[in-house]
Order: structure tokens, then sequence, then C-alpha cells
């Protein structure tokens, strides 16, 4: 039961402080504005971790390295101590790295979950307030992953059924490839 409750707290910070850096990362990626209120509040949240780890991680592309490695980091040690608790600590080569693309597939996971949270977020701002503050930075977060699909399903009237499209694939992609992985993994840890 404890340990239930400390599997329980480990991944809501754990996840909660993964989910904040990769989305900093791709608030970056996007070139999102970065004067609102939530842009600021996820700079405040990671820049103890982040300022220091562009000193070592040299970004690429433009791409802001330190953050997207920072969150998979964060994952990995999650991993970890929860195969702790479960009395399952990794000690070979093989179940270290297991545990390290274990990690990677967490993050991609989560990066889906964001994409999920910020597209219910556009629709429901789009139906309420588009004047909004908040519009202007979620619609920059969302463009990149509803302008291929805005190109193949046009308005059908007024209404934009890309959101619902891009819904149902980020759905599929967690349903088949990530849920594959996590189980060859879970076999061989």
């Amino acid at each position: 039961m404890i340990d239930d409750a400390l599997l329980y707290l480990l991944q809501t910070l754990g996840g909660f402080f993964a989910g904040m850096l990769l989305l900093r990362f791709w608030m970056q990626w996007c070139r999102a504005p970065i004067r609102n209120p939530l842009s600021e509040f996820v700079q405040a949240l990671t820049n103890f971790a982040v300022l220091p780890a562009r000193r070592v991680i040299p970004g690429l592309w433009g791409l802001d390295l330190a953050t997207l490695v920072l969150s998979w980091l964060v994952l990995v040690i999650e991993a970890v101590l929860m195969l702790a608790i479960k009395g399952m600590a990794p000690a070979s080569g093989a179940a270290i790295g297991m545990v390290l693309l274990l990690a990677l597939v967490m993050l991609m996971r989560l990066a889906v979950y964001l994409a999920i949270g910020s597209l219910i977020l556009l629709v429901i701002i789009s139906w309420v307030n588009p004047a909004s503050p908040m519009y202007s930075l979620i619609n920059t977060l969302t463009r990149p992953l509803l302008r291929p699909i805005q190109r193949l399903v046009p308005p059908i009237g007024m209404v934009d059924l890309s959101p619902l499209v891009a819904l149902l694939l980020l759905q599929l992609i967690l349903m088949v490839p990530l849920a594959y992985l996590e189980r060859m993994i879970g076999f061989i840890i």
C-alpha cells in the first residue's frame, strides 16, 4: 500500500517536471511567444535545472537540447526509482539499457499527452474566447500538428475538423506503437 502511494507520488512529480521541461522545449521549437503567463511559469519552474545544463549540453540547429535531455533524464530517474520500489533494480548493462529505452518511450508518451492536451485546450479556447492571450500561444504550439492535416482535410462549412483528426491519430499512436514498445521493454526488464 505504501509502495503504491510512493509510485503515485513519483509518477506525478516526475511526470509533471518532465512535462514542464518538454513543454519548454516544445515552446522553443515552435518559437512560441515568451511573454505570457504560461511561458513565464514554465521558465520560472525549470530555470534552476536548464540554465546550468546549457553550459554542458550544447544546442543543435537552434534547438535547446539541454531541456530535452533533462526531461529524458528525469524520466530515467523516475523509471529507476519505480523499479527499485517494485524490488527490480536494474543490475546488468542490458537492464540499464532497457531502462534508458523505457524512459525514451515514456518521453514520447508524455509528448503525445502534451499534444492532446494542447489540442483540447485550443478547441475550448476557440469556442469560449478566441481573443484570449492564451489562444495565440496554444495556436502556435498546435500549428505544426494541424497544418499538414488541414492540407488534407478542408473545413466543412465553417468547422475545422483537423483537431479531431489529430486527436484520433495521436490516440492511435498511444495505442499501437507506444503500447507495443512498452510491452516489449516490460517483458525484457
